[in-house]
């Protein structure tokens, strides 16, 4: 068995016609094409840029992606983001949007009209399903979800000639349910789409399995630091182009400032996310030992339910924990508010360790019965591990875990 912690030396991307590097050096060397020579990220902060002549003007206009004629249409602080990310996927371009959620509603609505079909799981993060669910219907536009956790289920359910997007997140919030890229990659007809968020490039690069378009929330592990609000999605430059145009209308673009920071990120992404992979093992073989808690999921251990796709597919398995807690919501409250290190908050993939409470939080959308069907319980915790050390942390559950078995006085 390989250990996950350790970079894959046969990991490589290419970044220029003729060298290839490794994820890390990539995510170091990317987005510098517009920077002057400036070894920190520039800051463009402009909405909009004087032209010389009216045909010049036209030109930026009819432009995709243009870089200096309107914020909207195109930045250089968020081209440099993008192009880093793109390097990153190995995909031929990347588009950034102001949050995760605007990168979804693009994909979906930019691609998707009345009458198509959508296949997706029942796995993922809420706000996605509530895209689903709720905004999509709203345009006359079907979907289907499936267990997508069981080999198959994805394919069996696109409908040929009518079925127009597949969308799976892999790995999901939060429980940690595995896609296999390889299937989702080999499905012929419809754009398939994968939201690779708690992955990462690190992890996982799902163009390189056959996936058409790769999305993130990159206000999390891309941008590492709980200081940028982005989304982006890195693909061909055909697709790029019909979602840019969506995209221009949508408006939700990418702050200069988000994007300067999103790259700062970038730049130690490789050493962060092994680092949180390597301590939220620790801390998951802990949890798993303790009687006063369950259901630990963490694809870094042999009781994760889809070990062997982990194993084939995520080269660390990311910073991200989820576990029960005997006791129903009362003791995962306890235990949240017990913690001294750990954080309580919402997102995910920053340096210092966050923890939260799915039912009440992130998932608050969905029903008793969703929320039962996707397997997220009233003590069910997700954890974000983050760079503190290991011994540390478990130190700082371990005394939680004891304030929420404390009998009340």
């Amino acid at each position: 068995m390989p250990d996950h912690a350790d970079p894959d030396p046969d990991n490589d991307l290419d970044i220029g016609p003729d060298r290839v590097h490794h994820p890390d050096t990539v995510a170091i060397q990317a987005g510098r094409a517009d920077q002057g020579g400036a070894l920190a990220p520039v800051v463009w902060a402009s909405t909009a840029y004087s032209t010389a002549t009216a045909e010049e003007a036209t030109r930026l206009a009819s432009s995709v992606d243009p870089g200096r004629f309107y914020s909207r249409h195109g930045n250089p602080s968020v081209r440099a983001f993008e192009e880093a990310v793109a390097a990153l996927e190995g995909a031929e371009a990347a588009r950034a949007f102001a949050s995760g959620m605007g990168a979804v509603t693009a994909v979906v609505l930019g691609i998707c009209s009345a009458g198509d079909h959508i296949v997706t799981q029942n796995h993922q993060y809420a706000l996605s399903s509530l895209v689903f669910n709720a905004v999509c219907p709203r345009f006359g536009i079907d979907v289907t979800f499936v267990d997508a956790t069981e080999p198959g289920a994805l394919t069996a359910a696109v409908e040929p000639g009518r079925t127009t997007l597949v969308y799976a997140e892999t790995p999901a919030n939060p429980r940690l349910d595995l896609v296999d890229l390889d299937e989702v990659g080999s499905i012929m007809g419809p754009v398939t789409v994968v939201d690779s968020t708690f992955a990462t490039p690190v992890a996982q690069r799902p163009l390189e399995h056959g996936v058409d378009i790769v999305l993130h929330s990159a206000t999390k592990g891309l941008g590492g630091n709980n200081d940028a609000s982005l989304g982006v999605v890195a693909c061909s430059q055909e697709l790029i182009d019909w979602i840019w145009g969506f995209a221009i209308l949508q408006g939700a673009n990418a702050s200069p400032y988000d994007a300067t920071n999103g790259l700062k990120g970038l730049r130690t992404l490789g050493v962060r996310v092994r680092r949180q992979s390597e301590s939220a093992l620790e801390l998951a073989r802990f949890l798993e030992a303790q009687p006063s808690v369950t259901d630990v999921r963490y694809p870094g251990l042999d009781s994760h339910p889809q070990r062997d796709l982990a194993r084939r597919q995520l080269d660390v398995p990311g910073g991200i924990v989820c576990f029960d807690v005997v006791g129903g919501r009362e003791a995962g409250q306890v235990v949240t508010e017990a913690l001294e290190l750990a954080h309580m908050a919402t997102s995910l993939g920053g340096p210092e360790t966050l923890v939260s409470h799915p039912a009440s939080t992130t998932h608050t959308s969905l029903s008793t019965d969703e929320l039962a069907a996707a397997g997220i319980g009233e003590g069910t915790l997700r954890v974000s591990v983050g760079l503190e050390h290991p011994a540390d942390l478990i130190a700082d559950f371990d005394q939680a875990l004891a304030a929420a078995d404390a009998p009340s006085t």
